[in-house]
């Protein structure tokens, strides 16, 4: 199948069969293109959490208004941000960039002033909400990649964040829950839309030309 064609096959799934698990092969494929998505500054101000534990993903799905697919999930992606931008953060980024790309750090100054103007101007709720939308970067291409692999995922808002961050002990990582995507394998038996019409807008309607 082509990227299109799987980009038409996959949808946001309702019902996932339970005993059916995703192969840690294409797990490692979905985590790995995540790993390599694109993202602003590369920055990449967010971890991504793999969660496979059956108990844990059930408290989970009570926090998650007990949607189905997290408790029939063999894979949960938790896509958490940095709760704040910290000097730290930004100088280890840079120290990383130097020591991958054989160069003084010295040589990314202006780079790094960029970035530190940048996300130095920006209050501490505008700074968290820039880092969660960048964690939407990597979801688009886990979403993608699932695609590929043939592999469903639902992604999810419908959570309470507060209680799962407290769950997985994320405030002690500087971390903080944005979104979730369960992996899995439909079940066409008990999911009314697994043989529904993919609904979107036409390509006319769609696209502006300017």
């Amino acid at each position: 199948m082509s990227f299109i064609e799987q980009l038409n096959w996959r949808y946001a799934t309702k019902r996932m069969v339970a005993d059916k698990a995703v192969p840690q092969e294409k797990v490692n494929a979905i985590i790995e293109a995540t790993r390599l998505s694109a993202s602003s500054y590369g920055l990449q101000p967010y971890n991504l959490l793999v969660i496979q534990d059956k108990e844990l993903l059930q408290k989970i799905q009570a926090i998650a208004y007990n949607q189905p697919q997290i408790g029939e999930t063999s894979t949960l992606l938790v896509f958490a941000a940095w709760d704040k931008p910290t000097q730290e953060r930004i100088d280890t980024f840079f120290n990383f960039i130097a020591s991958e790309r054989g160069i003084p750090v010295e040589a990314l100054a202006g780079y790094k002033s960029m970035v530190e103007g940048k996300i130095g101007s920006l209050d501490e709720v505008s700074a968290f909400n820039w880092m969660a939308h960048q964690t939407y970067l990597a979801l688009g291409t886990a979403l993608a990649a699932a695609a590929i692999e043939q592999v469903d995922a639902t992604p999810m808002e419908g959570f309470n964040p507060a209680a799962l961050d407290e769950l997985l002990g994320l405030s002690e990582k500087g971390l903080k829950s944005v979104v979730i995507l369960p992996l899995g394998y439909r079940d066409e038996a008990n999911d009314p839309l697994a043989n529904a019409k993919k609904v979107r807008k036409s390509t006319e309607d769609f696209v502006v030309s300017l």
